[in-house]
């Protein structure tokens, strides 16, 4: 799952950015609000972590240009002010969320993860796919019961498949939600991704459609 997260602060921004990648999350930094706008509008991210006081465009604004382009991605406002018309202003513009600074990471991570889970149809945390279940929100994967060990790669694609299980995901749309944006990706490195992932779930749970991409197929 990738992340647009969008923060000025040159302590703060890398380090909730290493702090969602220890979550396996791939994380885009914006220092901001041109280049968060340019990004959220023309890249595929699960969700953005953005703050309202932004050097060259405000927050809001970049939040009403994402939502007028029609980029439908949950969106947490993560910011220092705690007032009420700022929550209004957020909510209006198309916020999903919001959290007020100081905050706890965990709590960052878990209010992202139910955005993004909701934002796929689930309202429920635990996911299943015959042997294997996710849940979306402590990011756990088991398979019979025992927990899966995986690769922050090997996540990101395994839960892009388990979240929308049943369906194709194009092959481009899983690339560009499982790399960071200046990532120097191997045009094999997905089917080495997914060929692992068969080795430790079974072969038949991943399904490869030709000329598309891959589908969670699970046992009615």
């Amino acid at each position: 799952m990738r992340i647009l997260l969008v923060e000025d602060d040159r302590d703060l921004g890398p380090a909730i950015a290493r702090a969602l990648r220890e979550e396996n999350f791939a994380v885009d930094l914006a220092t901001d609000g041109i280049d968060a706008a340019h990004l959220g509008e023309t890249e595929r991210f699960d969700a953005a972590v953005l703050d309202l006081g932004l050097p060259g465009r405000d927050g809001i604004s970049v939040l009403k240009a994402w939502r007028d382009a029609h980029r439908d991605l949950p969106v947490l406002i993560l910011t220092a002010r705690d007032g009420w018309s700022d929550k209004v202003a957020g909510f209006k513009a198309g916020a999903d969320d919001f959290l007020v600074k100081p905050f706890r990471v965990e709590e960052l991570v878990m209010r992202l993860r139910a955005l993004m889970r909701r934002a796929a149809g689930h309202a429920q945390a635990l996911v299943a796919c015959g042997p294997l279940s996710f849940d979306s929100q402590t990011g756990v994967f088991e398979l019979d019961g025992l927990p899966l060990k995986l690769t922050a790669f090997e996540w990101r694609v395994l839960s892009q498949l388990m979240l929308h299980r049943n369906a194709v995901i194009e092959r481009l749309d899983l690339l560009e939600r499982v790399y960071e944006g200046d990532a120097d990706v191997d045009s094999n490195s997905l089917e080495v991704i997914v060929g692992r992932l068969r080795k430790k779930i079974g072969a038949t749970l991943i399904e490869t459609v030709r000329g598309r991409g891959y589908r969670l197929v699970c046992p009615a």
